[in-house]
C-alpha cells in the first residue's frame, strides 16, 4: 500500500528484491515482500508485535517480522535488507528497550508511522525478583545483584505482553494508530481491536481464577520475563538471571534460589524454548526440583505449546497451576 513511494537507492532496491527472509504475511503461510503491496504494510519487531498487527489488521495488512521464528529476539541484528524493508513499509511496530538494534533502525528510517508499544502502557523496573513480596524485601540486594539491568530501557522491564491487561492496553493503542494511518479501513481496525481486547480480558479472568488459590505463590524462571504477570496475579517470580536471558548467575544467586525453594515450597524450575535450559536444569538438579516450560512467547516454533499467543498463554497457566499447587 505504501503511499509515500519514496525514491530509494539502487542498493536498497536490490536488497528489497532479494528479500526472502521467511517471514509470514498476516493472512498466509507464504513469504511476502515487506512493502509496496496493495495492503497496509507493517514491519513488526518480533512475534508479540506481529501478532497484534495481524489480529488488529486482519485482511487489510501485510505483516513482516524482523525476528525469524526460533530466533532469540534480544540477539537480533538488523540487516541491510531489513532496513530496506522498513523504508518500503507503511508502519513499524516495535517495543523500545527490548531490541536495541531495532530501536536504532526504526529511529534512522524515514518510515512515516512508528508505533512504540512501550509508550502505550506503563513500564516498571524489574530484576531477579518481581511481584508479590519482591519490592518489599529487595529494595537493596545484599548479594550484589543488579536488579535494574540498564541494558533494557534504562532498567524498565519490556515484557509487557505477558500481562494480558497491559497487552490489551497496547492493542488499543495499536488499533488507534492503524486507524489514523489507514483511515479507509478504520472501522475494521476498531472492530478487530475490540474483539482482541475482549479475548485478552477473558484470558485475564482465566489467570485470576486459575491462580487464586495455590499452595505457594513463588516460582523460579530462567530469566526475569514474568514480572508483570507475577504482579498481576499476586505471585513472586524468582529469576536465575535478570532481564537478559544470556546473563550468567553468580554462585551466591544459585544458593539464594535453593534457600528460597526450600522456604517457599517451590517445586519447579521453569526454562524456555528459545534459550539454553542448561542452567535451569543444573539449578533444579542441585535443589532436587522438577523442570518445566514457562514460555515468554518471544517467538512461536515447533517446540511451542500452542500455535499462537493465546494457546501458549493457556499452556503457561496450566504449567503454573501445576507448579504452584493450584487448588
Amino acid at each position: 500500500m505504501n503511499v509515500r513511494r519514496r525514491r530509494i537507492s539502487g542498493i536498497a532496491v536490490t536488497a528489497v528484491a532479494a528479500l526472502g527472509l521467511g517471514t509470514l504475511s498476516a493472512c498466509s503461510g507464504d513469504s511476502a515482500a515487506a512493502g509496496n503491496t496493495d495492503k497496509f504494510d507493517v514491519v513488526a519487531s518480533f512475534y508479540p508485535m506481529a501478532f497484534l498487527a495481524e489480529q488488529i489488521g486482519g485482511d487489510h495488512v501485510n505483516v513482516t517480522s524482523l525476528t525469524a521464528p526460533g530466533q532469540e529476539p534480544h540477539d537480533l541484528e538488523v540487516s541491510t535488507k531489513q532496513r530496506a524493508q522498513l523504508e518500503e513499509s507503511d508502519a513499524a511496530l516495535f517495543l523500545k528497550g527490548l531490541q536495541p538494534a531495532v530501536d536504532e533502525a526504526v529511529t534512522q528510517s524515514g518510515i512515516k508511522t512508528k508505533i512504540d508499544a512501550a509508550t502505550l502502557t506503563s513500564l516498571e523496573a524489574h530484576g531477579d525478583e518481581a511481584g508479590g513480596h519482591a519490592e518489599e524485601e529487595h529494595a537493596g540486594d545484599e548479594h550484589g545483584h543488579d536488579h535494574d539491568h540498564g541494558d533494557e530501557a534504562g532498567g524498565k522491564d519490556p515484557h509487557i505482553w505477558l500481562d494480558p491487561v497491559k497487552y490489551a492496553e497496547v492493542a488499543e493503542g495499536v488499533g488507534k494508530a492503524f486507524e489514523k494511518a489507514d483511515p479507509d479501513h478504520a472501522a475494521d481496525y476498531r472492530k478487530n481491536t475490540e474483539a482482541l481486547v475482549k479475548r485478552l480480558g477473558e484470558l485475564n479472568t482465566k489467570f485470576e481464577t486459575g491462580l487464586k488459590d495455590t499452595r505457594t505463590r513463588v516460582f523460579i524462571t530462567t530469566h526475569a520475563a514474568f514480572g508483570y504477570l507475577a504482579e498481576r496475579y499476586g505471585l513472586t517470580e524468582e529469576a536465575i538471571s535478570g532481564l537478559d536471558p544470556e546473563s550468567e548467575p553468580s554462585a551466591a544467586r544459585i544458593k539464594e534460589l535453593e534457600k528460597t525453594a526450600r522456604a517457599d515450597g517451590v517445586s519447579t524450575v521453569f526454562y524456555e524454548t528459545l534459550v539454553s535450559d542448561k542452567t535451569a536444569r543444573t539449578v533444579a538438579k542441585d535443589a532436587k526440583l522438577k523442570t518445566d516450560v514457562l514460555d515468554p512467547i518471544e517467538g512461536i516454533t515447533g517446540k511451542s505449546r500452542g500455535d499462537d499467543y493465546f494457546q501458549v498463554m493457556e499452556a503457561n497457566l496450566k504449567a503454573l497451576q501445576t507448579a504452584l499447587g493450584a487448588k
